[in-house]
Formats: structure tokens, C-alpha cells, sequence
């Protein structure tokens, strides 16, 4: 259905997915689309990258047919990193034609399968003019970019995600939302140093760049991964949500952060039924516990806990550890934060005042709330 000429189009929702190469861009493309598909959405993929070859989802609109990378390399003499920057830049000279393909779908819920090149994302603006123009159309787009999990293991290449991650979002300029993809793949190459909410909430650097220290070649640059870890954690922006694409409660979970991001749960393009519900979810989400259950899922705990190894202690010595946390809760030792075990202090019980009252009421409704959730996760895959 066209939209006729002098008239603004409808509000359009949609993602943008980005990321470095092989981080599953289009595979996620796939999931998600056949996961809104099953929620009652009308979703429209739309194939950015003039060199993805055997599309695996049903495209409805494809670059390929104004420009491919191929064709752009062998005439030009172009390199592919050249060639794929030249391909953006000629679809940015023609966004009438993308106009014209867009304009074909209404009341849909749009992917945009984009080009694995980092510089498009950083600095480059071919990609940034054409978000901005898609926003001109009334599209309410977020930016999903996918970063491989297993980086989590090295300090160093976990770093350097987060700068990426920090200076795409400075660029691109759109609600952003960062994922880290394969999760059952995320100790491949290694195990975690810290708990897996270390590594999505974006917690104390410092603690990487003691590890990082620990490896002669990095302990020269100290200073400078110093100040890169100051340059992110002074933004405060970045943070990841895990995913498996083939998991339902963790597609559920970057489906929530998505839709809060472009605001597609406070629309009116889908009924208010109870997948809307969930698709949307607008109540409170536990992100601790969320994150707690993948990594229960998918990642190894130790061979011992702190409980075990408190008893293979000498009888003075654990006591003098416990009484030594009893009087500092907040302090960790450094083998504790590596083991990644938090600490926290008991409240007190006496007196049954107002305080003690407000704290259980508190507990009370969150848990409260928590049931509501499960039984509405519970409900939504037996329709």
C-alpha cells in the first residue's frame, strides 16, 4: 500500500542491525523475523548490504538490485573494503530509489540488515545520512548492534568492544540497544574471569585492567588502557543485553529493550492482547535475573564455591575471614571479585520499626511482581 504524494507516511517501527563482521547480523535478521512473525507482527526485511550473497529470510526489499559489491570491485578496481564504502555511498545518492521500495509496505515493523564494516559505524557517514533520512520518512528506528560474546573472555578484545560500542553509538545517533550474540558459544575461547553481569552492566574496569597487567605484552600499556577504561565508564553508555537467537526467553528479553528504545510499545499498531503485552512489555523487567538464568545457562561455575574453600581453611582462619566480612560486607577481597562472588551485608532485624516494615512490604511486592511476570511468560507460549 503506497502512501499518496503531499501526505506524511504513518509512523514506521523498525531495527537497524549492525555490527563487525561474522557477529550474526543476518541470522538474528532470520530470528527475529520469524519470532515477530509468531507474535502477530507484519515484518518487512530489508537487505542493506550489497554483498550479502544466499539471503536465508525472505527479503522484500534488496540493495542488490541498485548496487552489489562484486559488480562495484571488478569495475572500479576496488578493493572490498573500498568497494563496500563506495556501495553505501551511491545508495546515499539514491534514496529516492529506497524511497520508492519503502513506500510499498505500511503499517509494518521493518529489519534492516546492514554491511559488517566498522568504519560505516564510526566514523563514516554514508550510513549515518541514511538513518538520518529514514527518520525524515517517520521511521522510529533503534540501532541493534551485535558484538560476538566470546570477547567476554579476553580482557583486551573486551576492551576494545566497548570502545567500538561506545564510539557507534556517538556516531550513528539512535537509540541503541548492544547485544552480545552467541551466548552458547560464549566460553569457546576461554573462561570468564567474572560473573556474566560483570560483562553486561559494564561493572569496575579496573578489575580487567589488573588481569590485563598480569600479561607482560599488555603491561607496558598500562597507562593508556587506564585511560580508555576512564574514557568509557565516564560515558556510561554502554551495556549488553545476552542473546541466543535460538532461545525464546532471551529473544523475548532484546525484544523488550528494543521496543522501549523506538517506543513501539507505547503505539497502536498491534492490539493489546496479551502477545502485545509481552512483545511490548512495559512493566518492570528483572534484568539481574534475567541475566542470572543465562548465565546458569550457559555458562561454567567453578569447581568450588567460596562456601567449600572457606572449609578447607584452617578453624582460625575461616573465622578470622568470616568476621573480617562481617565487619567490612562491601569490601571484596580481589580473589573474591575474580571468583566473581558479591558480598552482601545482612539487614537488621531488630526493633520491627517502620523501616523493617517498608523493606518487607518492598520485598513483598516485588516478588509480587516477579510471579505476574513468570505467569505471563508462562501463558504467552501456549497460545
Amino acid at each position: 500500500m503506497s502512501v499518496q504524494p503531499g501526505l506524511k507516511p504513518s509512523l514506521r517501527f523498525g531495527q537497524v542491525v549492525i555490527g563487525p563482521p561474522g557477529s550474526g547480523k543476518t541470522t538474528y535478521c532470520q530470528g527475529m523475523q520469524e519470532f515477530l512473525t509468531s507474535l502477530g507482527r507484519k515484518v518487512v526485511v530489508v537487505n542493506m548490504d550489497p554483498a550479502n550473497e544466499g539471503i536465508p529470510y525472505s527479503c522484500a526489499v534488496d540493495v542488490a538490485e541498485l548496487v552489489t559489491l562484486d559488480d562495484v570491485m571488478e569495475n572500479l578496481k576496488l578493493g572490498p573494503n573500498g568497494g563496500l564504502l563506495y556501495c553505501m555511498e551511491y545508495v546515499e545518492a539514491n534514496l529516492d530509489w529506497l524511497e520508492s521500495k519503502l513506500t510499498q509496505y505500511s503499517d509494518c515493523y521493518f529489519l534492516f540488515d546492514c554491511p559488517g564494516q566498522v568504519e560505516l559505524y564510526t566514523h563514516q557517514s554514508s550510513v549515518k545520512n541514511i538513518f538520518s533520512q529514514l527518520a525524515k520518512w517517520n521511521f522510529r528506528l533503534t540501532a541493534v548492534h551485535l558484538v560476538d560474546s566470546h570477547y567476554c573472555a579476553d580482557p583486551a578484545k573486551f576492551i576494545s568492544v566497548l570502545c567500538t560500542s561506545l564510539s557507534t553509538m556517538l556516531h550513528v545517533e539512535l537509540p541503541h540497544v548492544n547485544i552480545l550474540s552467541k551466548m552458547d558459544l560464549i566460553e569457546q575461547y576461554g573462561k570468564l574471569a567474572f560473573n556474566l553481569d560483570f560483562y553486561t552492566e559494564v561493572m569496575d574496569l579496573t578489575y580487567l585492567l589488573d588481569h590485563l597487567a598480569a600479561d607482560p605484552f599488555f603491561k607496558k600499556f598500562h597507562h593508556l588502557n587506564e585511560k580508555l577504561a576512564e574514557v568509557i565508564q565516564d560515558y556510561g553508555l554502554v551495556s549488553f543485553v545476552p542473546l541466543n537467537v535460538q532461545d525464546k526467553d532471551s529473544m523475548i528479553q532484546v525484544l523488550r529493550a528494543v521496543d522501549k528504545a523506538n517506543g513501539y510499545c507505547f503505539g497502536d499498531l498491534e492490539e493489546r492482547n496479551l502477545q502485545a503485552m509481552m512483545s511490548a512489555a512495559v512493566g518492570a523487567d528483572f534484568q539481574f535475573s534475567s541475566t542470572l538464568g543465562v548465565q546458569e545457562r550457559y555458562v561454567e561455575t567453578g569447581e568450588k564455591t567460596v562456601e567449600e574453600e572457606m572449609m578447607e581453611l584452617p578453624l582460625e582462619q575461616a573465622e578470622k575471614e568470616s568476621r573480617s566480612l562481617c565487619a567490612h560486607p562491601p569490601t571484596l577481597s580481589r580473589e573474591c571479585v575474580s571468583a566473581g562472588v558479591r558480598y552482601r551485608p545482612r539487614e537488621k532485624r531488630r526493633g520491627g520499626g517502620r523501616g523493617e516494615q517498608s523493606r518487607q512490604t518492598g520485598r513483598q511486592g516485588r516478588e509480587q511482581e516477579g510471579i505476574h511476570e513468570a505467569r505471563l511468560e508462562k501463558k504467552i507460549f501456549h497460545l
